[in-house]
């Protein structure tokens, strides 16, 4: 009896481990966020250069997430989940130290390298440890952890940089690591996938350089939202990665020990898992970057202000995220997959009505609601489906395809949200701005300097027109006039982006309901 209660125990504190370490990987995704302006003002940076503070965890972060499950499987989960909480402490060690962009960048790389292994083999870990019973609450509780540290990041990182400096952002991650590491080389029991299999170099490399080039080629068409999709510095990258995907596919089915075994695309329910996933990050994670924008810069809340308002969403995944674990192990997985994207969409709609210039919290509080109870109720079977849609020594390498798509749809909806927010704030511009009372010349200089600037830049823009303005008869009106411009045409964009976001949802709601089976 004691035995089998120690055992219990162990695999309760092992879970609190790996959401220990994953609740710090999210949280530093988002946390740097809010420090990213206070990061440019004390390094000195341009814009570009600032971006690469995110694209750098982005790209490291999605290369590493197949090697780090295929590492796990070969050489033993626990001892690569442990490699790689080493690698982001230190990772975020380096960052708070760093006294350039560069160098802040490559030790935000080496975070992104930490991250995926974390990310990837926590789900393997889990899955491992917990029985059929017990799984889907657990990974209810796993996927609770991941939507709070995605909600408290901007106000737990509002407040360390408001109270200390940005590094307090990093130097935060140095203790949380060291308890992480004790507990689960304490708790976390070792697996191991196919460990007397051997490696496939060509498939790892292959693999990487595939990925590394399809999300840089995203990052590339986001960090310079004027070049088109066939500028030479965008395409190149796609095609050389839809050729290495060619490559990869011929490659995997000859050798006789792949690094993918690519049976588990003969799943329906896998496919439908992977699609899924892809759809949640294109529509609902890449969603929350353009709701922060038009939180902090459109509608004047502070970073500690957004995060508190954003609370809504991740208190929901924390209340409901365990029930909806439960729920899996009774329920059909596919309506819960279904059912949680297609009330994601309806937390969206609730936004996109209400969406004005004199909109107030009370007014979308209801679609923050509703998209936590989505958001809940999806994550926890997904886990679960994709872990159970394959053979059992392939959950590992079936866990990182699974993260591989979520981070690609992330990015990708990052970039197509971002294209739309911009063609629709153009087309809003020309709109309300055109019907000013100003001098044609006048009014076209400051559309234009408005449409380079972007629906993000636009403040340094008004600040500048004010100077003008004020020289004009009724210059105070003019200018209310012409902010309630700009402001207009961001909310035409930011209501097509959330048009989007709700068929993307959708869009996976309907695979997942079509092709997900339960294993049994």
């Amino acid at each position: 009896m004691n035995s089998t209660k120690q055992k219990n125990s162990r695999r309760w504190l092992a879970l609190t481990a790996l959401c220990i370490a994953v609740f710090m990987s999210l949280l530093d995704s988002t946390i740097v966020n809010v420090a990213l302006p206070t990061i440019q003002q004390e390094l000195k940076v341009s814009y570009a250069e600032l971006q690469w503070v995110m694209n750098a965890y982005t790209l490291a972060f999605a290369m590493c997430l197949l090697l780090a499950s295929k590492f796990g499987d070969l050489f033993g989960r626990k001892r690569i989940f442990l490699i790689t909480l080493s690698i982001f402490t230190l990772g975020s060690l380096g960052s708070s130290m760093s006294q350039t962009a560069l160098f802040l960048n490559v030790f935000r790389m080496i975070q992104g390298i930490g991250g995926a292994g974390m990310m990837s083999l926590s789900m393997t870990i889990v899955t491992e440890t917990f029985d059929d019973n017990e799984r889907g609450l657990a990974f209810g509780v796993w996927s609770s952890v991941v939507g709070v540290a995605t909600a408290l990041g901007p106000v737990i990182g509002g407040y360390l940089i408001k109270i200390f400096t940005w590094r307090s952002i990093f130097y935060i991650n140095l203790p949380i690591g060291i308890i992480a590491l004790l507990m689960a080389y304490k708790f976390v029991d070792e697996s191991y996938g196919n460990k007397e299999e051997k490696i496939d170099w060509w498939g790892m490399i292959i693999s990487t350089v595939m990925i590394f080039c399809l999300v840089f080629g995203l990052v590339q068409k986001e960090t310079h939202i004027n070049w088109t999709w066939m500028n030479s510095q965008v395409i190149s990258y796609f095609i050389i990665g839809i050729v290495l995907v060619i490559v990869f596919i011929i490659l995997e089915k000859r050798i006789k020990e792949p690094m993918i075994n690519l049976e588990i695309f003969k799943s329906w329910s896998f496919n439908g898992t992977a699609i899924a996933s892809f759809c949640l990050g294109a529509g609902l994670y890449a969603f929350f970057t353009y709701m922060t924008i038009w939180m902090q810069s459109y509608l004047r809340y502070t970073p500690e202000q957004t995060g508190i308002r954003q609370l809504a969403i991740g208190l929901m995944s924390l209340i409901i995220g365990p029930i909806a674990g439960i729920l899996s192990n009774r329920l059909a997985k596919r309506w819960l997959i279904g059912g949680g994207l297609i009330i994601i969409a309806l937390g969206l709609f609730e936004i996109q009505r209400v969406v004005s210039l004199q909109v107030t919290y009370l007014d979308y509080v209801s679609g923050f609601i509703i998209i936590g109870i989505g958001n809940a109720i999806v994550n926890p079977p997904l886990s679960a489906a994709a872990m159970e849609s394959v053979d059992p020594n392939l959950i590992g390498i079936a866990s990182g395809v699974v993260n591989v798509f979520r981070q690609l749809g992330s990015t990708f909806g990052i970039v197509i949200l971002g294209l739309v927010l911009s063609n629709g704030y153009q087309n809003g511009l020309n709109r309300y701005v055109g019907d000013l009372a100003l001098a044609k010349s006048t009014k076209s200089g400051i559309i234009n300097e408005l449409i380079s600037a972007g629906p993000t830049g636009s403040e340094g823009v008004l600040r500048s027109a004010w100077s003008n303005l004020q020289q004009l008869d009724g210059g105070s009106g003019l200018f209310a006039s012409l902010k309630a411009g700009v402001w207009s045409g961001f909310d035409v964009g930011y209501v097509l982006v959330i048009g989007v976001s709700i068929f993307i949802c959708l869009f996976g709601a309907v695979v997942a309901l079509v092709s997900i089976r339960d294993r049994r």
